[in-house]
């Protein structure tokens, strides 16, 4: 049994795509979601290296998440988030058994649209960096009371 890093714990959020990926982990530090790890051979490419759709999928599920929860916090109305645009640079690498971790910054949360950056790295070692543009979708009002 793996036990990850202090603070973190089973990730909150699940979804078809990232269900074969499991088990996932993440903890949050003000507004700041981290998304980690431990990458085994579902997580690879042929040579034994964590994927590079792996890495832009939990980036952009981390950003994503990153801003709408810091919309919902601030009261913005965030009903939900659709991303516009991605980009990811890769810079490194990661293999199996090593633990990676996706950490996501909300840079700026409108009423339309949010902007959020992402930090890839396993240990000290940088594998990527993301940003991405995505489209705020607004809460559903509340009916009216009377």
């Amino acid at each position: 049994m793996f036990d990850p890093p202090p603070g973190f714990v089973p990730h909150f959020r699940k979804s078809p795509l990232t269900e074969p990926w499991e088990p996932l982990y993440s903890k949050r530090e003000g507004e700041v979601l981290t998304i980690g790890v431990l990458v085994a051979a579902p997580h690879t490419n042929a040579r034994g290296l964590a994927h590079g759709g792996l890495i832009a999928a939990l980036a952009d599920n981390a950003m994503g998440l990153a801003c709408a929860l810091a919309g919902q916090g601030a009261g913005a109305g965030v009903g939900g988030i659709v991303t516009v645009s991605l980009t990811c640079d890769f810079t490194g690498s990661a293999k199996i058994g090593d633990w990676l971790e996706i950490r996501a910054i909300p840079v700026r949360v409108g009423r339309t649209l949010a902007f959020g950056e992402a930090q890839v790295t396993t240990g000290d070692r940088s594998v990527a960096r993301a940003s991405a543009v995505f489209s705020v979708q607004t809460a559903p009002s509340p009916p009216p009371v009377g």
